[in-house]
C-alpha cells in the first residue's frame, strides 16, 4: 500500500492543540505528516497559543503560551502534487499565513484538485483568503463566520464539538471536536481503523 501523505501548515502561535493533536493522531494511523511554515525548515520551530475560555464570563478566549511545535519538513521543498491531503490548524497563524502568495496557491491546489482538507477554527480564513468557500458549506470558529459568508460560502454554527463535511471539505470549530473531525477526515482519505484481530472499526466518522 502506497503511504498516504499529508501536508499541514503551521505558523507561529498556531493554536496548541489543533497541530499537536493532529500531527500525532495521524502518524499514528500511519499517515506521513509533513508539517511546513513560510521561512522556515526542518527542525525549526513554531510558538504554538493555548486557547480557552475562562470560568470569568469574557466575551472571548484567552491565550497562553503553549508548546514549541517543532517542524519535520521545509516549506520551500514541499510540492503540493506530491501529497495526498492538507491540514489547516487554527489559532492567529492563519491570519497572517494568508498574506503569503504562496501559501494561497497551496490550499488552492488541494481545493480545486478536490483532494481531503481537513480544516479547523481559524483556518478558515485561509480558505477564505484563497477563494474556496465559494458554494461550499463548513463550520469555523464563530468570528470567522463573517468571512465564510463573505466569501460565499454557507457557515453552519454546529458547536464546537461537531464537525462538517461537504465533499473533500472536513470543517470543526475548535478543538473539542478533534475525534469526530480526525475519523472524518480519514474516512474522507479513503481509509477505516479497524481492530486487527475482529475488523471492528475502532471509530465511526461522524456522517457513516
Amino acid at each position: 500500500m502506497t503511504r498516504v501523505k499529508l501536508l499541514l501548515l503551521a505558523g507561529d502561535y498556531v493554536e496548541d492543540y489543533e497541530i499537536m493533536v493532529p500531527f500525532q493522531a495521524l502518524q499514528m494511523v500511519g499517515f506521513q505528516v509533513d508539517a511546513v511554515c513560510p521561512g522556515k525548515k526542518a527542525g525549526d520551530m513554531c510558538r504554538t497559543a493555548v486557547h480557552e475560555f475562562e470560568a470569568r464570563g469574557d466575551q472571548t478566549y484567552s491565550e497562553k503560551p503553549g508548546h514549541n511545535f517543532v517542524l519535520n519538513a521545509d516549506f520551500d521543498a514541499a510540492k503540493p502534487e506530491s501529497y495526498d491531503g492538507l491540514v489547516i490548524p487554527g489559532g492567529r497563524a492563519p491570519e497572517y499565513l494568508r498574506l503569503n502568495p504562496r501559501v494561497i496557491e497551496i490550499v488552492k491546489h488541494f481545493m480545486a484538485a478536490k483532494k481531503p482538507v481537513a480544516c479547523i477554527c481559524h483556518g478558515a480564513q485561509l480558505l477564505a483568503a484563497a477563494g474556496c468557500v465559494s458554494g461550499r458549506t463548513c463550520t469555523a470558529y464563530p468570528a470567522c463566520g463573517p468571512e465564510v459568508t463573505a466569501g460565499g460560502g454557507n457557515h453552519r454554527d454546529v458547536g464546537v464539538e461537531e464537525v462538517v463535511i461537504d465533499g473533500n471539505l472536513v470543517t470543526a470549530a475548535a478543538w473539542p471536536a478533534h475525534p469526530k473531525w480526525l475519523a472524518a477526515f480519514v474516512d474522507v482519505l479513503g481509509y477505516k481503523v479497524v481492530h486487527k484481530e475482529t475488523g471492528a472499526r475502532v471509530f465511526v466518522p461522524h456522517h457513516a
